[in-house]
Protein backbone atom coordinates (compact mmCIF):
# COMPACT_ATOMS: atom_id res chain seq x y z
CA UNK A 1 0.00 0.00 0.00
CA UNK A 2 1.36 3.41 -0.99
CA UNK A 3 0.15 6.30 1.13
CA UNK A 4 0.08 9.94 0.05
CA UNK A 5 3.13 10.98 2.03
CA UNK A 6 5.33 8.43 0.21
CA UNK A 7 4.41 9.60 -3.28
CA UNK A 8 7.21 11.47 -5.12
CA UNK A 9 5.31 14.77 -5.43
CA UNK A 10 3.86 14.84 -1.90
CA UNK A 11 2.27 17.17 -0.82
CA UNK A 12 1.38 18.65 -4.23
CA UNK A 13 -2.30 17.74 -4.30
CA UNK A 14 -4.26 17.86 -7.53
CA UNK A 15 -7.96 17.97 -8.32
CA UNK A 16 -10.41 18.44 -11.16
CA UNK A 17 -11.50 22.08 -10.90
CA UNK A 18 -14.37 21.72 -13.37
CA UNK A 19 -15.94 19.08 -11.13
CA UNK A 20 -15.95 21.45 -8.15
CA UNK A 21 -16.81 24.82 -9.72
CA UNK A 22 -20.58 24.70 -9.33
CA UNK A 23 -20.40 23.18 -5.83
CA UNK A 24 -17.95 25.82 -4.67
CA UNK A 25 -20.14 28.62 -6.03
CA UNK A 26 -23.23 27.16 -4.33
CA UNK A 27 -21.45 26.91 -0.99
CA UNK A 28 -20.19 30.49 -1.32
CA UNK A 29 -23.71 31.76 -1.96
CA UNK A 30 -25.05 29.87 1.07
CA UNK A 31 -22.28 31.22 3.30
CA UNK A 32 -23.05 34.78 2.18
CA UNK A 33 -26.79 34.36 2.56
CA UNK A 34 -26.48 32.94 6.07
CA UNK A 35 -24.11 35.68 7.22
CA UNK A 36 -26.44 38.28 5.73
CA UNK A 37 -29.45 36.88 7.56
CA UNK A 38 -27.51 36.81 10.82
CA UNK A 39 -26.45 40.44 10.41
CA UNK A 40 -30.15 41.31 10.26
CA UNK A 41 -30.71 39.93 13.77
CA UNK A 42 -30.17 41.80 17.00
CA UNK A 43 -26.96 41.37 18.98
CA UNK A 44 -28.57 39.03 21.52
CA UNK A 45 -29.90 36.77 18.77
CA UNK A 46 -26.54 36.69 16.96
CA UNK A 47 -24.81 35.82 20.22
CA UNK A 48 -27.31 33.03 20.86
CA UNK A 49 -26.84 31.64 17.34
CA UNK A 50 -23.05 31.67 17.72
CA UNK A 51 -23.26 30.02 21.15
CA UNK A 52 -25.51 27.27 19.84
CA UNK A 53 -23.27 26.60 16.84
CA UNK A 54 -20.06 26.40 18.90
CA UNK A 55 -21.75 24.23 21.52
CA UNK A 56 -22.91 21.85 18.82
CA UNK A 57 -19.45 21.89 17.24
CA UNK A 58 -17.78 20.88 20.51
CA UNK A 59 -20.37 18.24 21.36
CA UNK A 60 -20.42 16.62 17.93
CA UNK A 61 -16.65 16.70 17.43
CA UNK A 62 -16.34 14.68 20.63
CA UNK A 63 -19.24 12.40 19.73
CA UNK A 64 -17.55 11.51 16.44
CA UNK A 65 -14.80 10.02 18.61
CA UNK A 66 -17.36 8.15 20.72
CA UNK A 67 -17.32 10.55 23.67
CA UNK A 68 -20.66 11.90 24.94
CA UNK A 69 -20.50 15.13 26.94
CA UNK A 70 -23.13 17.04 28.91
CA UNK A 71 -24.59 19.69 26.62
CA UNK A 72 -25.43 22.16 29.41
CA UNK A 73 -21.88 22.14 30.76
CA UNK A 74 -20.35 22.53 27.31
CA UNK A 75 -22.70 25.43 26.58
CA UNK A 76 -21.94 27.23 29.84
CA UNK A 77 -18.18 26.76 29.40
CA UNK A 78 -18.27 28.21 25.87
CA UNK A 79 -20.59 31.03 27.00
CA UNK A 80 -18.08 32.13 29.65
CA UNK A 81 -15.30 32.22 27.06
CA UNK A 82 -17.45 34.32 24.75
CA UNK A 83 -18.16 36.75 27.58
CA UNK A 84 -21.83 35.75 27.75
CA UNK A 85 -24.07 34.95 30.69
CA UNK A 86 -23.54 31.31 31.66
CA UNK A 87 -26.90 31.21 33.47
CA UNK A 88 -25.33 30.40 36.84
CA UNK A 89 -23.94 27.05 35.73
CA UNK A 90 -21.16 25.59 37.84
CA UNK A 91 -17.78 25.20 36.11
CA UNK A 92 -17.49 22.06 33.99
CA UNK A 93 -14.82 19.42 34.46
CA UNK A 94 -11.32 19.87 33.05
CA UNK A 95 -12.07 17.87 29.89
CA UNK A 96 -15.01 20.08 28.89
CA UNK A 97 -13.18 23.28 29.79
CA UNK A 98 -10.24 22.24 27.62
CA UNK A 99 -12.44 21.37 24.65
CA UNK A 100 -14.27 24.71 24.95
CA UNK A 101 -10.94 26.52 25.16
CA UNK A 102 -9.77 24.99 21.87
CA UNK A 103 -13.04 25.50 19.97
CA UNK A 104 -13.34 29.16 20.98
CA UNK A 105 -9.67 29.93 20.33
CA UNK A 106 -9.75 28.33 16.88
CA UNK A 107 -12.69 30.42 15.72
CA UNK A 108 -12.51 33.68 17.68
CA UNK A 109 -8.79 34.07 16.97
CA UNK A 110 -8.89 32.84 13.38
CA UNK A 111 -6.55 35.61 12.21
CA UNK A 112 -3.74 34.52 14.51
CA UNK A 113 -1.13 32.21 12.93
CA UNK A 114 -1.44 28.49 13.44
CA UNK A 115 1.85 27.52 15.09
CA UNK A 116 3.37 24.45 16.63
CA UNK A 117 3.04 26.05 20.07
CA UNK A 118 -0.65 26.79 19.48
CA UNK A 119 -1.34 23.20 18.43
CA UNK A 120 0.56 21.94 21.48
CA UNK A 121 -1.61 24.23 23.62
CA UNK A 122 -4.78 22.78 22.10
CA UNK A 123 -3.49 19.29 22.75
CA UNK A 124 -2.74 20.09 26.39
CA UNK A 125 -6.23 21.59 26.68
CA UNK A 126 -7.77 18.32 25.47
CA UNK A 127 -5.64 16.02 27.61
CA UNK A 128 -4.31 16.17 31.14
CA UNK A 129 -1.31 14.31 32.50
CA UNK A 130 -2.43 11.29 34.49
CA UNK A 131 -6.05 11.54 33.30
CA UNK A 132 -5.93 9.59 30.04
CA UNK A 133 -7.10 5.96 29.67
CA UNK A 134 -3.60 5.05 28.44
CA UNK A 135 -0.28 6.93 28.49
CA UNK A 136 0.14 9.43 25.65
CA UNK A 137 2.60 12.17 24.79
CA UNK A 138 0.78 15.40 25.70
CA UNK A 139 1.66 18.74 24.13
CA UNK A 140 4.24 17.30 21.72
CA UNK A 141 4.40 15.24 18.56
CA UNK A 142 4.05 11.48 18.95
CA UNK A 143 7.27 9.47 19.17
CA UNK A 144 5.95 6.04 18.05
CA UNK A 145 7.58 4.45 21.10
CA UNK A 146 4.92 1.72 21.05
CA UNK A 147 4.97 1.17 17.30
CA UNK A 148 3.69 2.98 14.22
CA UNK A 149 0.59 5.16 14.37
CA UNK A 150 -2.19 3.12 12.77
CA UNK A 151 -5.94 3.49 12.34
CA UNK A 152 -7.37 0.01 12.93
CA UNK A 153 -10.69 -1.72 13.46
CA UNK A 154 -11.76 -5.22 14.42
CA UNK A 155 -11.16 -7.49 17.38
CA UNK A 156 -7.75 -8.16 18.88
CA UNK A 157 -5.91 -10.64 16.68
CA UNK A 158 -8.12 -9.92 13.68
CA UNK A 159 -7.50 -6.21 13.24
CA UNK A 160 -7.84 -4.46 9.91
CA UNK A 161 -5.35 -1.64 9.30
CA UNK A 162 -7.14 1.20 7.51
CA UNK A 163 -4.22 3.60 7.54
CA UNK A 164 -0.65 3.99 8.79
CA UNK A 165 0.68 7.51 9.38
CA UNK A 166 4.22 8.67 8.53
CA UNK A 167 6.93 7.67 11.00
CA UNK A 168 7.54 9.98 13.95
CA UNK A 169 11.03 11.17 12.82
CA UNK A 170 9.38 12.81 9.80
CA UNK A 171 6.89 14.85 11.80
CA UNK A 172 9.00 17.90 12.65
CA UNK A 173 9.65 18.72 9.00
CA UNK A 174 6.24 17.56 7.78
CA UNK A 175 4.40 19.73 10.29
CA UNK A 176 6.68 22.70 9.58
CA UNK A 177 5.77 22.39 5.89
CA UNK A 178 2.07 22.07 6.69
CA UNK A 179 2.05 25.12 8.99
CA UNK A 180 4.02 27.25 6.50
CA UNK A 181 1.43 26.41 3.84
CA UNK A 182 -1.54 26.85 6.16
CA UNK A 183 -0.43 30.30 7.29
CA UNK A 184 0.64 31.38 3.83
CA UNK A 185 -1.28 33.71 1.57
CA UNK A 186 -2.04 32.28 -1.85
CA UNK A 187 -4.64 32.35 -4.59
CA UNK A 188 -6.28 29.15 -3.42
CA UNK A 189 -9.99 29.43 -2.64
CA UNK A 190 -10.24 29.58 1.20
CA UNK A 191 -12.91 26.86 1.38
CA UNK A 192 -10.75 24.53 -0.71
CA UNK A 193 -7.88 25.42 1.59
CA UNK A 194 -9.99 24.43 4.62
CA UNK A 195 -10.70 21.04 3.04
CA UNK A 196 -7.04 20.43 2.18
CA UNK A 197 -5.91 21.51 5.66
CA UNK A 198 -8.22 18.92 7.22
CA UNK A 199 -6.99 16.14 4.95
CA UNK A 200 -3.31 17.08 5.27
CA UNK A 201 -3.42 17.21 9.07
CA UNK A 202 -5.21 13.88 9.54
CA UNK A 203 -2.83 12.30 7.02
CA UNK A 204 0.11 13.31 9.21
CA UNK A 205 -1.73 12.29 12.41
CA UNK A 206 0.96 14.04 14.48
CA UNK A 207 -0.39 13.33 17.98
CA UNK A 208 -0.90 10.13 19.94
CA UNK A 209 -4.58 11.03 20.34
CA UNK A 210 -6.94 13.91 19.58
CA UNK A 211 -6.01 14.24 15.89
CA UNK A 212 -9.63 14.22 14.70
CA UNK A 213 -10.79 16.91 17.12
CA UNK A 214 -7.81 19.12 16.35
CA UNK A 215 -8.26 18.60 12.60
CA UNK A 216 -11.86 19.79 12.90
CA UNK A 217 -10.74 22.81 14.94
CA UNK A 218 -8.24 23.64 12.19
CA UNK A 219 -11.08 23.32 9.67
CA UNK A 220 -13.31 25.66 11.68
CA UNK A 221 -10.50 28.20 11.85
CA UNK A 222 -10.01 27.99 8.09
CA UNK A 223 -13.76 28.34 7.44
CA UNK A 224 -13.84 31.39 9.74
CA UNK A 225 -11.07 32.88 7.60
CA UNK A 226 -13.05 32.09 4.45
CA UNK A 227 -15.97 34.10 5.88
CA UNK A 228 -13.77 36.73 7.54
CA UNK A 229 -15.78 36.22 10.72
CA UNK A 230 -15.03 34.64 14.08
CA UNK A 231 -18.73 34.05 14.69
CA UNK A 232 -19.83 30.56 13.72
CA UNK A 233 -23.46 30.06 12.77
CA UNK A 234 -23.30 26.42 11.66
CA UNK A 235 -21.46 23.30 12.77
CA UNK A 236 -19.38 21.27 10.30
CA UNK A 237 -18.81 18.59 12.96
CA UNK A 238 -22.55 18.15 13.46
CA UNK A 239 -22.91 17.27 9.78
CA UNK A 240 -19.80 15.05 9.83
CA UNK A 241 -21.37 13.21 12.78
CA UNK A 242 -24.44 12.50 10.66
CA UNK A 243 -22.24 11.33 7.78
CA UNK A 244 -19.55 9.70 9.90
CA UNK A 245 -19.32 6.46 7.90
CA UNK A 246 -18.95 8.34 4.60
CA UNK A 247 -16.40 10.66 6.25
CA UNK A 248 -14.14 7.80 7.30
CA UNK A 249 -14.62 5.96 4.00
CA UNK A 250 -13.63 8.91 1.83
CA UNK A 251 -10.64 9.72 4.07
CA UNK A 252 -9.39 6.13 3.81
CA UNK A 253 -9.76 6.05 0.03
CA UNK A 254 -8.16 9.49 -0.44
CA UNK A 255 -5.05 8.70 1.60
CA UNK A 256 -3.90 5.95 -0.77
CA UNK A 257 -2.18 5.69 -4.14
CA UNK A 258 -2.72 9.13 -5.71
CA UNK A 259 -2.46 12.83 -4.93
CA UNK A 260 -5.68 13.52 -6.84
CA UNK A 261 -8.08 14.52 -4.03
CA UNK A 262 -11.14 15.39 -6.13
CA UNK A 263 -13.29 12.83 -4.29
CA UNK A 264 -12.37 14.27 -0.89
CA UNK A 265 -13.02 17.86 -1.99
CA UNK A 266 -16.35 16.86 -3.53
CA UNK A 267 -17.45 15.17 -0.30
CA UNK A 268 -16.20 18.07 1.85
CA UNK A 269 -18.05 20.71 -0.18
CA UNK A 270 -21.23 18.63 -0.10
CA UNK A 271 -20.95 18.15 3.65
CA UNK A 272 -20.35 21.88 4.17
CA UNK A 273 -23.35 22.73 1.99
CA UNK A 274 -25.53 20.40 4.06
CA UNK A 275 -24.14 21.82 7.32
CA UNK A 276 -25.13 25.36 6.31
CA UNK A 277 -28.57 24.14 5.24
CA UNK A 278 -28.92 22.41 8.61
CA UNK A 279 -28.37 25.71 10.40
CA UNK A 280 -31.73 26.92 9.05
CA UNK A 281 -33.47 24.98 11.81
CA UNK A 282 -31.36 26.71 14.46
CA UNK A 283 -32.09 30.08 12.90
CA UNK A 284 -35.83 29.38 12.85
CA UNK A 285 -35.69 28.51 16.55
CA UNK A 286 -33.84 31.73 17.37
CA UNK A 287 -36.28 33.82 15.34
CA UNK A 288 -39.19 32.11 17.12
CA UNK A 289 -37.60 32.99 20.46
CA UNK A 290 -37.18 36.62 19.35
CA UNK A 291 -40.86 36.79 18.32
CA UNK A 292 -41.90 35.19 21.61
CA UNK A 293 -40.29 37.92 23.69
CA UNK A 294 -41.54 40.69 21.40
CA UNK A 295 -45.08 39.36 21.75
CA UNK A 296 -44.74 39.30 25.54
CA UNK A 297 -42.90 42.59 25.95
CA UNK A 298 -43.97 44.37 29.10
CA UNK A 299 -45.06 41.26 30.98
CA UNK A 300 -43.99 41.41 34.63
CA UNK A 301 -41.76 38.39 35.20
CA UNK A 302 -39.28 37.67 37.95
CA UNK A 303 -35.71 36.58 37.05
CA UNK A 304 -36.48 32.90 37.75
CA UNK A 305 -39.42 32.92 35.38
CA UNK A 306 -37.40 34.60 32.62
CA UNK A 307 -34.57 32.11 33.11
CA UNK A 308 -36.83 29.07 32.88
CA UNK A 309 -38.82 30.37 29.91
CA UNK A 310 -35.54 30.88 28.04
CA UNK A 311 -34.52 27.32 28.87
CA UNK A 312 -37.81 26.02 27.48
CA UNK A 313 -37.39 28.14 24.34
CA UNK A 314 -33.86 26.78 23.88
CA UNK A 315 -35.16 23.21 23.89
CA UNK A 316 -35.39 21.98 27.47
CA UNK A 317 -34.61 18.25 27.62
CA UNK A 318 -37.23 16.05 29.26
CA UNK A 319 -40.29 17.16 31.19
CA UNK A 320 -40.32 20.32 33.28
CA UNK A 321 -41.53 19.69 36.82
CA UNK A 322 -41.61 21.94 39.87
CA UNK A 323 -38.74 19.90 41.30
CA UNK A 324 -36.54 20.56 38.28
CA UNK A 325 -37.57 24.23 38.37
CA UNK A 326 -36.52 24.51 42.02
CA UNK A 327 -33.17 22.86 41.32
CA UNK A 328 -32.28 24.93 38.25
CA UNK A 329 -33.61 28.25 39.55
CA UNK A 330 -32.10 27.59 43.00
CA UNK A 331 -35.29 28.18 44.96
CA UNK A 332 -37.63 26.25 47.22
CA UNK A 333 -40.30 23.89 45.92
CA UNK A 334 -43.02 26.29 47.12
CA UNK A 335 -41.43 29.22 45.29
CA UNK A 336 -41.11 27.10 42.14
CA UNK A 337 -44.80 26.19 42.36
CA UNK A 338 -45.80 29.87 42.74
CA UNK A 339 -43.61 30.81 39.75
CA UNK A 340 -45.21 28.12 37.60
CA UNK A 341 -48.75 28.95 38.70
CA UNK A 342 -48.13 32.59 37.81
CA UNK A 343 -46.94 31.67 34.31
CA UNK A 344 -49.97 29.45 33.76
CA UNK A 345 -52.26 32.33 34.76
CA UNK A 346 -50.48 34.65 32.30
CA UNK A 347 -50.77 32.16 29.47
CA UNK A 348 -47.09 31.17 29.20
CA UNK A 349 -47.34 27.56 30.39
CA UNK A 350 -49.82 24.71 30.24
CA UNK A 351 -50.12 21.55 32.34
CA UNK A 352 -49.19 18.48 30.32
CA UNK A 353 -51.83 15.83 29.77
CA UNK A 354 -51.31 12.36 31.20
CA UNK A 355 -49.62 13.68 34.31
CA UNK A 356 -48.65 10.30 35.78
CA UNK A 357 -47.03 10.40 39.20
CA UNK A 358 -45.81 14.00 38.88
CA UNK A 359 -47.17 17.06 37.13
CA UNK A 360 -45.16 18.49 34.25
CA UNK A 361 -45.46 21.70 32.25
CA UNK A 362 -44.78 22.93 28.72
CA UNK A 363 -44.82 26.23 26.84
CA UNK A 364 -48.28 27.11 25.61
CA UNK A 365 -48.34 26.56 21.81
Amino acid sequence: MTYLYDLPKWPKFTWNESTLTSMLAAVGRKQGRLLGRMEGLGLAERNEAALRALTQEALMSSEIEGEILRADLVRSSIARRLGMDAAGQAPADRKIEGLAEMVVDATSNYEQPLTKERLFGWHRALFMEGHTPYPIAIGRWRDDAKGPMQVVSGQLGAEKVHYEAPAAPRLEKEMADFLAWENGRDALDPVIKAAIAHLWFVTLHPFDDGNGRIARAITDRALARSENSGRRFYSMSAQIRIERRAYYDVLELTQKDTLDITDWLTWFLGCLDRAITGSEGQLASILAKERFWKNHMGQALNPRQSLMLNKLLDGFEGKLSSGKWAKIAKCSQDTAHRDITGLIAKGFLIIDEGRGRSTSYSLKP
